[in-house]
């Protein structure tokens, strides 16, 4: 965590000020992808990697604000025409925007931050962000908000001024994130359930295939969209059906001769997933692992070749995870680059490291970046 070096910073942009320092982690998620904007199940954890943000009133109206990894400041009023031009800092914009929405009354502030949630990497860097500023920002003020309300703030920001229609998941594990457990969450209800995991003769392992494809925020709001599509066929003959998490595989085929090629492909994998959730779930309870590892692997191959958001590289570490017989291995996040998460047993991790290390710099001209993850808390006040 970049504790130091954002205090350091804070006082060297604000005249050796000292303010409140909070901290709200990146994610992973086990299973469960793309099912949150369908209604359906996720299985994530907050991870020992996040954001840090010191925070300092200031008296005005006006947010100045110190992204410390990039080296750039940004200086925004809190009214709606108040648009940052920065990339980063309309999270922290929209943060404050959809708090006054809510009722909440802030003011101007002074704060810096920095992360080490490897951006691009699908560990989730903007709900890091998004969320830290959501809790301190309703610690700060004391407004009283609760946590769902918190992690709505931050996917209301990425709807409303960032232009990615995410669900629920990424804000939610960071606010709700538990040392040493997976949640199952709802994301049509927002129930959750904690369940223990920190398996026992095994490592959970995330390779980092150090490329993003571009065209990943367009790619996912057209997925959601065909989504929207099958679901809204489905319902013309069974109402009851809100959400594709709602169908079957027996009423998408109902309609396959009523919606596209694609759409029918982008629905089945979500609804098979849906399915591996639950079986993880069960498995889980039973610590049996093998079964979590089998669904991974079927939802890496769904990802590839039925939602189509892998890529040639996450495809290739896929290949060598199968090779080196580890556990459950898929990518993780949007897809499109990012990481590939791995289940690994402890016996086989040096070889599959170096293997991977080694064959991908073969194919790809460089290594992939390697990250073990422990499961941790969600967002705090440090100081």
């Amino acid at each position: 965590m970049n504790i130091e070096k954002v205090r350091t910073g804070f006082a060297e942009h604000f005249n050796g000020a000292a303010g409140a320092v909070y901290t709200s982690p990146g994610r992973i998620n086990l299973i469960g992808e793309h099912t949150d904007y369908n209604g359906g199940f996720v299985f994530p954890g907050a991870i020992d990697k996040g954001m840090v943000a010191e925070i300092k009133l200031n008296g005005t109206d006006k947010v100045r604000a110190v992204a410390l990894d990039l080296n750039e400041t940004a200086e925004f009023g809190l009214n709606e025409n108040d648009l940052p031009a920065q990339g980063w800092a309309k999270y922290i914009f929209g943060v404050c925007r959809e708090i006054i929405k809510r009722g909440g009354k802030i003011s101007g502030f002074d704060t810096a931050f920095s992360g080490d949630v490897p951006l691009g990497a699908g560990m989730s860097s903007s709900a890091a962000l998004e969320s830290v500023y959501a809790f301190a920002l309703n610690d700060l003020f004391s407004l009283g908000i609760d946590k769902f309300e918190l992690a709505k703030t931050g996917q209301a920001t990425e709807h409303n001024y960032v232009g990615v229609m995410c669900g629920i998941m990424d804000q939610f594990a960071s606010i709700f994130g538990k040392e040493g457990s997976l949640m199952l969450l709802d994301c049509r209800s927002l129930e959750h359930k904690y369940f223990p995991f920190s398996p026992a003769g095994y490592k959970l392992v995330l390779l980092d295939s150090a490329v993003k494809h571009e065209l990943a925020d367009s790619a996912y709001n057209k997925r959601r969209q065909s989504c929207e599509r099958v679901a809204a066929t489905i319902r013309q003959t069974h109402p009851e059906v809100a959400f594709l998490r709602d169908a079957t595989m027996e009423m998408l085929n109902e309609v396959k001769g009523e919606v596209s090629e694609e759409d029918y492909m982008r629905a089945e994998y979500v609804i098979e997933e849906v399915q591996r959730v639950m079986d993880v779930c069960a498995a889980l309870e039973k610590g049996d692992y093998e079964t979590v590892g089998d669904r991974m692997y079927k939802t890496h191959h769904g990802m590839s070749k039925l939602y189509e958001v892998s890529c040639e590289e996450l495809d290739f570490l896929n290949g060598i995870a199968k090779k080196c017989g580890v556990t459950g291995s898929r990518v993780m996040g949007g897809g499109f680059g990012g990481c590939i998460i791995n289940l690994v047993k402890e016996e086989l991790y040096d070889n599959f490291v170096k293997e991977a290390f080694r064959a991908y710099k073969d194919r790809f001209g460089h290594e992939p970046k390697l990250y073990d993850v422990v499961i941790s808390d969600g967002a705090r006040r440090l100081y």
